[in-house]
């Protein structure tokens, strides 16, 4: 299996966090009935699948059916984890986008997008996506689709900004520090606070208490993903109240405990855990 990620060229690096491909092994085989947990980022994302059948997600660990979205997504900023099937191997190209940046890329802001998933053809229609599948196919490698994914960004960014309110420039980079108050940034930001958390919605798809859990829960999945330190002292230094804290999030954010993740999880990709 051939992985590749990384920040774009600085063109983009306004708008995409961060660049992706996925090969797999060329004696893959298939594992019927095979379901993964994907653990939220609190960012949008856009995947293309470029082998493989199309992406098919549940909206239960245990619900039949499932629901086929196509080669081409978008999954929407969410606050707890959803399941995808992965019983067949597939290649694929994705970005995932910093806030402000689907308007500007995809012509609707985050909140449209939360919380659910959407066929990028229902925004960019069909003609302009089954032509961006072409030029990845066309391709070959990983790093050369990565290339060609990263000039289609470029392409539909045509050099714009994200779509910010300028308040939410200096509030978004400090729901990094563990110690941070959402009613402290929306002091600092001079907005009311309707039209703070309505501008950090748009921006984001999320409530700023939301994203602000989801990023202490990042740090918490990556000093766990490092095996050094027990759970006590993850939570305290992810910047939760206490263990308990961390456990209750953990349930919700990833649907098991912390130790049931630690069974499950390869370190080396902690949000993508087998069902």
């Amino acid at each position: 299996m051939a992985d590749l990620r990384r920040a774009p060229a600085p063109p983009l690096r306004a708008l995409v966090h961060t660049l992706w491909a996925h090969a797999p092994a060329g004696d893959a085989a298939a594992r019927p009935g095979m379901r993964e947990h994907v653990l939220p980022t609190g960012g949008t994302h856009i995947a293309l699948r470029l082998s493989g059948p199309p992406l098919l997600i549940f909206d239960g660990a245990a619900e039949p059916g499932g629901h086929c979205l196509g080669h081409a997504v978008v999954g929407g900023a969410r606050t707890a984890f959803h399941v995808r099937d992965v019983s067949a191997p597939a290649a694929s190209v994705g970005a995932m986008l910093r806030p402000g940046a689907a308007r500007v890329l995809l012509g609707v802001p985050e909140d449209a997008l939360a919380h659910g998933h959407t066929p990028l053809d229902l925004l960019l229609g069909r003609a302009e996506v089954d032509a961006l599948l072409g030029q990845l196919h066309a391709a070959g490698g990983g790093a050369a689709r990565l290339a060609a994914f990263e000039r289609w960004l470029a392409r539909r960014a045509q050099g714009r900004p994200p779509a910010l309110h300028p308040a939410l420039a200096g509030a978004l980079p400090r729901l990094n520090r563990g110690d941070a108050r959402v009613d402290d940034l929306v002091r600092a930001s001079g907005l009311s606070h309707r039209h703070f958390i309505a501008c950090f919605r748009e921006a984001t798809g999320l409530a700023p208490r939301e994203l602000l859990r989801l990023r202490r829960f990042g740090r918490a999945l990556e000093l766990a993903a490092r095996g050094t330190q027990g759970w006590a002292e993850i939570a305290a230094a992810a910047g939760f109240a206490d263990q308990s804290h961390l456990t209750h999030a953990f349930r919700e954010i990833a649907g098991f405990t912390p130790s049931a993740w630690r069974r499950r999880a390869d370190p080396t990709t902690p949000r993508h855990v087998p069902h």
